[in-house]
């Protein structure tokens, strides 16, 4: 079964996008490859049981099991050593990719504390989107009375297209909340 969100990118998201650019084909339009989530745990990667709670939050949130990053260099301020636990990583692709964000724009983003919209400025050179949520139980898998501590995301949502703008009327039309320009 296809998910919900791709069926609507292939019947109304791509075309309106190729009208609205000039594409020459539906396939010059900007499309999501993949969608990378980041859980950083410093010090507490090296507990193990703050580990394996954090490996299954993530593995509860994205519907796959986290892989485990290391520390590349040894740095003495940041009291980190070299091959030591770093934190948590998932690749999203295909339909694991549409159902997290569906799931994301629609139910996990509303839940904020405070939430007044994601920024503009998060898109780099290649159209490529990233930001971070500052709480993990904002996901409503995640059980807000089990989590020990409440942990930070990095969201970096990887787009093939050929300008920033591209990007943004992409993500724009999948309801992401930014904000507008002239409000605070």
């Amino acid at each position: 079964m296809t998910p919900r969100l791709k069926e609507i990118i292939l019947k109304e998201i791509q075309p309106a996008l190729k009208n609205q650019f000039g594409f020459k084909n539906i396939y010059m339009t900007p499309k999501i490859e993949k969608v990378i989530l980041n859980m950083g745990l410093g010090l507490d990667g090296n507990d193990s049981k703050i580990l394996k709670s954090c490996e299954e939050d993530m593995a509860k949130i994205t519907g796959q099991k986290p892989v485990i990053t290391k520390f590349k260099k040894s740095v003495a301020n940041f009291k980190t050593r070299k091959g030591s636990n770093a934190g948590l990583k998932v690749t999203l692709r295909k339909n694991k990719m549409y159902e997290f964000l569906d799931r994301l724009v629609n139910i996990a983003l509303p839940r904020i504390k405070d939430f007044r919209g994601l920024s503009a400025n998060g898109f780099d050179k290649f159209g490529n989107y990233t930001f971070g949520v500052k709480e993990h139980i904002i996901f409503p898998e995640v059980s807000f009375d089990r989590a020990d501590k409440v942990r930070g995301l990095d969201i970096v949502i990887v787009i093939s297209s050929q300008s920033k703008e591209h990007s943004f009327a992409l993500l724009e039309k999948l309801n992401f909340p930014f904000i507008k320009k002239g409000e605070n």
